[in-house]
């Protein structure tokens, strides 16, 4: 097989509190500290955003008409789901690497929702799709009518006869399920390698003038449009599973390239594993998505227990920060490729919260997938975990897309976004709460972890430290109020900073509400 050698007092005059919710931090009041990357990312999907035209497809005016709504929110990136021209509705096979797709808009459109984001302080994030192409493709569609083509080295051939070609592909992360890796062309003797399915044939990575042609396309995005970054599509298969360190050496050569044209251009991979294989990438990548950390979030509010939490997260920092100490932790819950978290916590609201509630204390820069601070369900298969964003109620919504029925995101079962931000108790609130707790607290955002340990494994406890700002967390995982004595060596931290729920701390022991987190000060 010819395939790929190489290479956070926070009293918040503004501040939408939840219902009771008490806060009391030693920042300036409403000023935020996080600084991208380190802040908010948000997650779109174009198409189930927001419509601008009333074609039913969400666009790019569309998401520019809603920045403020991100920027009131907290938000400080964007990351974008595919938006060149592609045949199909997700857009990760690209028929054209330097265009908009017309249902989304124009180079011009892009252009304008750069600018207005940046004018509101928020970095924008495209995805970039290079494991492989779309079969529509000029490069494919050359290439597969003839051998002696320019393109016909920028994709992996053999001979229909070759033996690899009836050998089912291994199925090694939650990226794809697809075992039939190679695919006949019609009218020919050859086959071609596709790690996604026939409509994604791989580019081939060992062409020189296949990587020098990836180089022009990330650079013109950055140049010419001024994105500030992408976010790295199937990172681990530029080459096969068998050649790991090629492709932790191509990351290296990448982020070389692309930093000559912005030398603090962004970078998060996808590597869809545990975290000895995600780590050596961080050589080149210095952000990479923590699949782990989501799946142990889960885990924790499903079982209403903390566990080793927060000790695992604390091996997993502590591993990549070996490897490169400045890296960035892409946390997150779920994506678009997976069940959304109130499906995944079967649509109970207090664990839906809660798992925010970690997600946005725990050590990481957080990314939250569109949707998921209204409380959005969905399901596999990946349509209807990318059904439309409800702005309002239906005969209200102007922006509300309608590309796919939803089967789990309706009226009857998610309360819109236009209701949601006028009720203190709404998951939009909760999230906004503790987006803003987390922006203005340098120990929330920067601060270092330290696991902390109770027997009751109900109890997730942690300190978040920096060297001017130390907090004691604690979340209560149960559906009861418990009562939590502190001990000795934490008995200083004895002034509640936030609560979100009915607490308190007396005589060294604390009481905490169901579903309820406390944020305690020295």
């Amino acid at each position: 097989m010819k395939k790929h050698s190489f290479l956070h007092v926070l009293l918040l005059a503004s501040f939408f509190l939840t219902a009771n919710t008490e806060t009391s931090y030693g920042q300036k009041a409403g000023v935020n500290v996080s600084a991208w990357p380190r802040g908010i990312t948000y997650e779109i999907f174009v198409l189930a955003f927001a419509d601008s035209d009333g074609d039913g497809k969400g666009d790019i005016k569309g998401m520019t008409s809603k920045l403020d709504y991100l920027k009131d929110l907290g938000v400080e990136g964007i990351w974008l789901m595919p938006m060149s021209p592609s045949p199909s509705y997700h857009k990760y096979d690209v028929s054209d690497y330097y265009g908009i797709h017309p249902d989304y808009g124009t180079i011009d459109d892009f252009k304008k929702f750069i600018e207005e984001a940046h004018k509101r302080n928020i970095k924008v994030v495209m995805d970039m799709v290079i494991n492989h192409s779309g079969s529509q493709n000029a490069w494919f569609k050359d290439a597969r009518t003839n051998p002696n083509s320019p393109y016909w080295d920028y994709y992996v051939w053999t001979h229909k006869d070759d033996p690899q070609t009836t050998v089912p592909g291994r199925i090694i992360a939650g990226d794809s399920g697809n075992r039939n890796r190679w695919n006949k062309v019609e009218g020919s003797d050859y086959m071609y390698y596709s790690y996604f399915g026939g409509n994604m044939p791989d580019l081939n990575f060992d062409n020189p003038k296949l990587r020098e042609e990836i180089f022009r396309i990330g650079k013109f995005w950055l140049n010419d449009i001024k994105v500030d970054g992408f976010r790295l599509d199937a990172a681990r298969h530029i080459f096969p599973d068998d050649r790991p360190k090629d492709n932790h050496r191509w990351w290296v050569y990448f982020r070389n390239e692309m930093q000559k044209v912005n030398k603090d251009v962004y970078l998060v991979g996808e590597v869809w594993a545990p975290a000895e294989i995600v780590g050596p990438y961080m050589q080149g990548l210095p952000a990479l998505f923590n699949f782990d950390m989501g799946g142990a979030i889960t885990k924790a509010v499903n079982t209403g227990r903390a566990d080793s939490l927060t000790i695992n997260h604390k091996k997993i920092r502590d591993f990549y920060k070996s490897i490169n100490p400045g890296y960035v932790d892409a946390t997150f819950l779920t994506n678009h490729d997976q069940n959304r978290i109130m499906s995944a916590v079967s649509n109970n609201l207090d664990k839906a919260k809660m798992a925010a509630s970690l997600l946005l204390t725990l050590p990481g820069s957080p990314y939250l997938y569109y949707g998921e601070e209204i409380g959005m369900q969905g399901m596999k298969p990946d349509e209807h975990i990318r059904e439309p964003f409800i702005w309002d109620e239906k005969a209200k919504d102007k922006s509300r897309a309608r590309w796919v029925t939803p089967r789990y995101s309706s009226d009857s079962s998610v309360v819109p976004a236009a209701q949601q931000m006028k009720a203190k108790n709404s998951i939009y609130n909760h999230y906004k709460t503790f987006i803003q707790l987390r922006n203005t607290s340098r120990a929330l955002t920067y601060g270092e972890l330290e696991p902390v340990s109770f027997d009751n494994k109900e109890v997730c406890a942690f300190i978040r430290s920096t060297s001017d700002e130390s907090v004691l967390v604690l979340h209560n995982l149960s559906t009861s109020e418990i009562t939590v004595t502190l001990p000795g060596n934490l008995t200083e931290y004895s002034k509640v900073a936030f609560k979100n729920k009915d607490a308190n701390v007396k005589n060294n022991t604390l009481k905490m509400a169901a579903y309820s987190t406390v944020v305690l000060k020295k």
